[in-house]
C-alpha cells in the first residue's frame, strides 16, 4: 500500500464522514506499515509529517475548507512544523494520531498532534497552514467567512509563540 493509496482512502473515509467544526479533534487509529520504516526498523522520521498532511486533508474535507479553497480559486499551504519525537514506532504497531485546530492568527492556522500508543506520547507538535490565492497568504477572516465560520479566538498557545519567534530568528540568520 503506497501513499496514493492511503491519499485515496483518506478522501473516501473523508467524504462519507460525519462534518466537523473546525476546532474539533480529529482521532484516527493507524498502523505502522512497511513503507513506513527506516533503515532503524521504525516509522521514519518524514513519514510522521507525510501521515500528518493525509490528516490535513481529512480535516480539511470535514470542515468544508477543501470545498471553499476550490470555489475561491485558493490552495492550501504549510508554513512549517514543530515536532518532538519520544519514543518509536515499531512495524505493525497500532498508533491513534490526534489533530486538531489550537489556533489562529491573521493567516496562520496552527494545528496540533499527536502521536500515541497506548497511554505513551510518542511524537508530539504543531504546524501551520493557509490558504493562498493569486495575492499571496488569504487573511483568515476572509477564509473564514467565505465559509461561514468566524475564526476561532482562542490566544496563541506558549509553544506556538516560542515557535514564532525561533521561527524568526532561524529565518533572519546570515550565512
Amino acid at each position: 500500500m503506497n501513499l496514493y493509496l492511503r491519499l485515496l482512502m483518506t478522501l473516501l473515509r473523508a467524504w462519507r464522514a460525519p462534518r466537523l467544526v473546525p476546532g474539533d479533534t480529529l482521532e484516527r487509529r493507524l498502523r505502522v506499515l512497511p513503507n513506513d520504516l527506516d533503515i532503524n526498523g521504525h516509522m521514519n522520521n518524514g513519514r510522521y509529517l507525510t501521515i500528518i498532511d493525509l490528516m490535513l486533508v481529512e480535516y480539511f474535507v470535514r470542515t468544508g475548507f477543501a470545498a471553499t479553497m476550490l470555489r475561491q480559486g485558493w490552495r492550501p499551504m504549510s508554513g512549517g512544523s514543530l515536532i518532538s519525537y519520544r519514543r518509536g514506532l515499531n512495524p505493525f504497531e497500532v498508533y491513534t494520531l490526534r489533530f486538531r485546530l489550537d489556533a489562529t492568527d491573521q493567516h496562520w492556522n496552527y494545528m496540533r498532534f499527536e502521536f500515541v500508543k497506548g497511554d505513551k506520547v510518542c511524537a508530539a507538535g504543531y504546524m501551520k497552514g493557509a490558504a493562498v490565492g493569486r495575492n499571496g497568504l488569504v487573511p483568515n477572516l476572509e477564509s473564514y467567512a467565505a465559509m461561514g465560520l468566524v475564526p476561532p479566538a482562542h490566544a496563541l498557545p506558549s509553544p506556538v509563540r516560542d515557535w514564532i519567534a525561533a521561527e524568526q530568528g532561524v529565518m533572519s540568520a546570515a550565512w
